[in-house]
């Protein structure tokens, strides 16, 4: 079995790529790979970390600024489709994959298309509730689509190809989480636990206002924290504390550059602040745990609002804008949650129920069905 997967640009495309990969892999042991991602990009570094040879072609995603600069960059965005969808015939006479599966971001698009065309099976898995551009417009050439919720098919274009609601693919150690098992590994004590973080670089309107929260939590002693900060926005972050004399690894109070225990940390936690990334998202309701989420709006088409909607609508979270952002509100927030147990334990229940954890059992069923079409 030769498959090829694309997919790229940011984690939230790469990831997922990786994740059905290693489950084809599990299954299918003697099953070759190979990825097809943007020069320059991410994927340039996570593919080959995880194993997986890595071809790249030269692409650029058109902006939708009618401004000079933008014009100009839709000039060479054009010309490197051409560019591209003639590298990528080439890629495939080559490789002679038996299936192409895609994640999203704009590589993808000429890929699987022109696998379409040559009539290879394709499967598209979108992780993200608001579909992206990419993924739409693969649409009429798909064998078929996995989307995240039921509430994606109301935004896909009419006359798409079969659509499979399949969630995203998670790591195996979200699929069995123990909330009194991860608190004793992280040596939580008694009280409230509350997990923010702002991604690996960090997000720093997250961090300013963690810095209020975190202060009035050190005067008060009520619950403890943990705060990732993101690599980028450490420093400026212990800074601001040691000013206000918080401290920052002790007394119930952990702020990290970087989380490294995710998986029992959040599922040890009573509360996470964070984005609203579609694998986090994913995440929450699998270890069952209330959330206030504060979406990036510098994501295309602020997809993120959207993900958050998906728990907000359940009864799952709550949503901040960052436009709305700051340590006052924040800290308001958290301490109308906690301070209400029984809305928090139901948050928390409504997260668990929006789960799904067989997600890589239905990728691979699609998956299966489009190889025997």
């Amino acid at each position: 079995m030769r498959v090829l997967m694309t997919g790229g640009g940011t984690a939230g495309h790469i990831n997922p790529a990786l994740a059905i990969a290693a489950d084809i892999r599990r299954r299918v042991p003697d099953a070759e790979f190979l990825f097809v991602g943007a020069t320059g990009r991410m994927e340039t570094e996570l593919v080959p970390k995880a194993g997986y040879p890595l071809k790249t072609v030269t692409v650029k995603g058109f902006s939708r600024q009618l401004t000079p600069a933008g014009i100009a960059h839709n000039v060479s965005a054009a010309w490197h489709a051409v560019t591209a969808g003639s590298a990528c015939k080439k890629i495939l006479k080559e490789f002679k994959p038996d299936i192409a599966i895609g994640t999203g971001g704009y590589v993808s698009g000429p890929i699987l298309r022109a696998a379409a065309k040559t009539g290879i099976p394709v499967v598209v898995h979108e992780s993200n509730a608001l579909p992206g551009v990419t993924v739409k417009m693969l649409a009429k050439y798909a064998t078929a689509i996995c989307l995240p919720t039921e509430a994606s098919k109301a935004k896909m274009p009419s006359g798409s190809c079969p659509l499979v609601v399949t969630g995203n693919p998670l790591r195996a150690e979200f699929l069995s989480v123990d909330k009194a098992a991860a608190r004793a590994a992280i040596g939580a004590d008694d009280r409230p636990l509350v997990l923010s973080f702002g991604g690996s670089l960090g997000a720093r309107p997250i961090n300013e206002a963690m810095v209020e929260v975190l202060a009035q939590s050190a005067a008060s002693g009520r619950c403890q924290h943990i705060h990732g900060t993101g690599k980028n926005g450490y420093d400026d972050t212990v800074a601001a504390l040691q000013e206000k004399g918080v401290p920052t690894d002790r007394n119930g109070i952990s702020v990290r550059p970087y989380i490294d225990n995710m998986i029992d940390c959040m599922a040890a936690a009573d509360l996470v602040i964070c984005r609203c990334g579609a694998m986090t998202i994913s995440e929450l309701p699998a270890c069952g745990v209330a959330s206030v989420l504060i979406p990036s709006p510098y994501v295309a088409e602020n997809h993120q609002f959207h993900n958050a909607m998906v728990l907000v609508n359940k009864g799952a979270a709550v949503c901040i804008e960052e436009k709305d952002l700051d340590g006052k509100t924040l800290a308001a927030a958290i301490d109308r949650l906690l301070a209400d147990p029984a809305t928090l334990r139901n948050m928390g229940e409504a997260a668990r129920k929006d789960a799904i954890l067989d997600a890589s059992d239905r990728i691979w069923e699609v998956i299966e069905k489009a190889l025997n079409k």
